[in-house]
């Protein structure tokens, strides 16, 4: 696959850092038109009270209004396990169209089955404005935005590179964190390092990266802005002379030891929904299920 790279454009990019997730979402501007792209929102849910909430979401609204910003698009790199999208409500209060990958057909049947959902919830990622392939273009503004397929995390991971800049999503870490893991039905550690090295060996190594999380790592301030050279030369999980055999080796022993984000129950069964919440039952109220030795 050839993408139809413009690293001569430059996009101004926001970056808003939630820590009770460690996600960081963007505003993407095209400086020429005031359009802009919004990618990987977070909704706010406090599990043990089961409330949703707002301020995140909001503060991204409060910029691109005191900008005089156009929202056009509302991306999501992949269907998060640790946040809620807060794409509907966003678009809800400026408009856009929400995306995603179009594989995400395939983590909703997944997990529709393991969260039960029935006949009723639609597999077919209709939940969605625009489904994305690989190679896909769309525009923000003035600026061609391009569509990198890069499973590996979840089987509908995408990459979305505007110019000089590519919001990676979870498929890569700041080179200090290395990558994120593979072990979440329908993800592999061989795909994801494939898909790593598809991102540093297409892209220029000025290409400016964007994380979709930072976990601070030895206690360092959160970090958001790489680049593919940084990558390339300092990764500790997939810079240039790490092998696939070594990585794949390290990511299945490393994912063995991790535990179930904190918050994946609601985060997979809301964002398989495009961020919407599940339907209300007949008395008004809307249910999150919790599978027992289900996940």
């Amino acid at each position: 696959m050839t993408y139809p790279l413009n690293a001569n454009v430059q996009p101004d990019v926001t970056a808003f850092h939630d820590p009770d997730t460690a996600t960081i979402s963007y505003v993407v501007r095209d400086l020429a038109t005031n359009a802009c792209a919004i990618i990987d929102s977070v909704m706010d849910i406090d599990y043990a009270a089961g409330r949703i909430s707002y301020a995140s979401a909001d503060r991204l609204i409060a910029h691109v209004v005191s900008h005089g910003l156009t929202v056009e698009w509302l991306i999501e790199t992949h269907a998060h396990a640790d946040h809620l999208s807060a794409a509907p409500y966003i678009q809800g209060k400026l408009g856009g169209k929400i995306g995603i990958g179009e594989h995400i057909t395939t983590v909703q049947d997944v997990f529709g089955k393991v969260f039960n959902e029935g006949t009723a919830f639609q597999r077919d990622g209709s939940q969605f404005d625009r489904l994305f392939r690989d190679g896909d273009i769309y525009a923000i503004g003035s600026m061609t935005a391009v569509v990198m397929h890069t499973p590996g995390h979840t089987p509908a991971c995408t990459t979305h590179v505007v110019g000089d800049a590519a919001f990676v999503g979870d498929t890569l870490f700041m080179p200090d964190g290395g990558s994120a893991r593979a072990d979440f039905p329908g993800g592999d550690a061989r795909t994801l390092y494939r898909s790593m090295r598809k991102i540093l060996e297409t892209l220029p190594r000025e290409t400016r990266l964007f994380m979709c999380h930072d976990y601070a790592p030895g206690g360092r301030q959160v970090q958001w802005e790489t680049t593919v050279g940084a990558e390339r030369d300092d990764s500790i999980h997939v810079k240039d002379g790490i092998t696939e055999e070594a990585f794949v080796t390290m990511r299945e022993a490393r994912d063995a030891t991790l535990g179930m984000p904190k918050l994946i129950v609601p985060s997979i069964q809301v964002n398989i929904r495009a961020g919407h919440l599940p339907e209300p039952d007949e008395s008004g109220k809307r249910f999150l299920k919790v599978p027992v030795n289900g996940l």
